[in-house]
Order: C-alpha cells, then sequence, then structure tokens
C-alpha cells in the first residue's frame, strides 16, 4: 500500500500534519489552508482547497477502496481514524495518510453486497463528505469541484492502477465494484442527494492535447492558477 502514501509511521514536522476530524473544525481548518496556501504559494485559499481536496481525495480513495476491492478487506477511513502526515522538502509538499486504528473489516459469506455499502459508506459519508464541506464553506471552492476531483481519483484508480486481475473471481470484482460506485451505488452512500461519482463519468474522446483518449473534466479544479501549475489536459477551459 506504499504506492499509495499511505503510512504506519508519524511524521517529525507537525505544522503541516493535521487530524482530519480538526478539519471539520472551522478555525482549525482556515489555519491549515492558510499555511498551506502561504508554503505553496497558492494565490488564494479557495485555490489551495482545490489542490489540497485533489490530495486529500487520493490519500482515502486509493488504499480503501484497493483493498475493498483487491483484498476484501475494508479499512476505517472515518474522519476520526484519519490523520494526514506531511512535510515540506525544497518547496514540494509531500503527504501521506496515517490511520490510528489498523484493524479491517471482511465480508462474511454471502454479505458481501452490505459489506461493501458500509465500507463506501465509511469512506464518502463518514469522511469525505463532511471534510468537503467544511472547505467549502471556509474558502468558497464550488461542492461540485471537491466532488470531480474525488471522482477523477475513483476512475483513475480503476481504470489505471488496480489492474485486470488475476483470476475469473477478481476480474469480475474489479468490474463489478467500479459499475457500482458510478453508476447504482445510493447517494446516501456518500451523504449528498445524488451520487456524485455518477455526475461526472462520461465517455472519453479523443483530443488534440492527448495521445490516449481522454474524460473531459465539467469542472476546472484552477491547477492552472498554481505556481509552475499549467491547464490539465482534461481541463473544460482548453479548446479540445
Amino acid at each position: 500500500m506504499k504506492k499509495f502514501s499511505f503510512t504506519t509511521n508519524v511524521g517529525q514536522d507537525r505544522r503541516f500534519s493535521i487530524k482530519a476530524v480538526d478539519l471539520l473544525d472551522e478555525e482549525k481548518c482556515i489555519a491549515y489552508l492558510d499555511s498551506l496556501t502561504r508554503s505553496l504559494q497558492s494565490p488564494s485559499r479557495m485555490i489551495t482547497a482545490s489542490q489540497f481536496s485533489k490530495r486529500y481525495a487520493f490519500l482515502t480513495i486509493a488504499p480503501s477502496l484497493y483493498a475493498m476491492t483487491i483484498y476484501n478487506k475494508g479499512l476505517d477511513l472515518s474522519s476520526e481514524n484519519c490523520k494526514i502526515e506531511s512535510s515540506f522538502h525544497n518547496g514540494s509538499w509531500k503527504s501521506n495518510l496515517h490511520l490510528t486504528d489498523l484493524q479491517v473489516s471482511q465480508p462474511k459469506e454471502g454479505e458481501r453486497q452490505e459489506w461493501r455499502d458500509g465500507v463506501i459508506k465509511n469512506i464518502f459519508h463518514g469522511n469525505l463528505a463532511k471534510i468537503w464541506r467544511s472547505i467549502s464553506k471556509v474558502s468558497n471552492v464550488p461542492m461540485p469541484i471537491l466532488w470531480e476531483n474525488t471522482a477523477v481519483r475513483v476512475y483513475s484508480l480503476y481504470e489505471k492502477k488496480v489492474g485486470n486481475g488475476d483470476s475469473e473471481k477478481e476480474k469480475f470484482r474489479i468490474q463489478e465494484d467500479f459499475k457500482y460506485l458510478i453508476s447504482e451505488a445510493p447517494a446516501t452512500l456518500f451523504g449528498e442527494t445524488k451520487n456524485p461519482l455518477a455526475r461526472f463519468y462520461g465517455p472519453k474522446s479523443t483530443i488534440s492535447s492527448s495521445d490516449q483518449p481522454v474524460r473531459t473534466r465539467k469542472t476546472c479544479c484552477f491547477y492552472y492558477k498554481v505556481p509552475n501549475g499549467n491547464y490539465c489536459s482534461t481541463c473544460p477551459k482548453v479548446k479540445q
């Protein structure tokens, strides 16, 4: 799980590390985002919030959904159990996810669908939805941007990182889990009124700036406004 920036170590630099639950506190959330804004030389708290959400979505989604689909293991990704361990090296922000409790759940025979719903709800309803509402409130970054930043991490995980599976059983589980997440999972599992992963999923198309077909975003993440940043190949503001 190291490839997903999952760590069991506690970072030494506490300035840029924070408990996820502290992001639900307005004052602590503002202080953390403003600290990142200064360190990243970001033009605003809103731009920082969008960039942070992409990293936080990866840190939480990648290890948890990978464990769920590949290993049939459920990690506790509730906001109360997550900590961001991070530091700056040569102007670059390095961050990892640390879980206080490493116990995992497993589905009982014949009850994987119910277990899967619990795992998904723990990740999204119990963590990301609450964090996104808090971040949106203090930074004015629109919720659709935060949810599309989340959605693209899910798509990337299943389309690029999970692989095809080592057996027919695993291959089926990968395809079925992905389909469920992006089209069938009820909105209540995400803490929203509509499934936010389904909203941004669409067909890929060939564009001039990419050799491979891409799924053009519906919202802009504002990465081009960060120092040394650029327009993403999937940015809706770029003429395709």
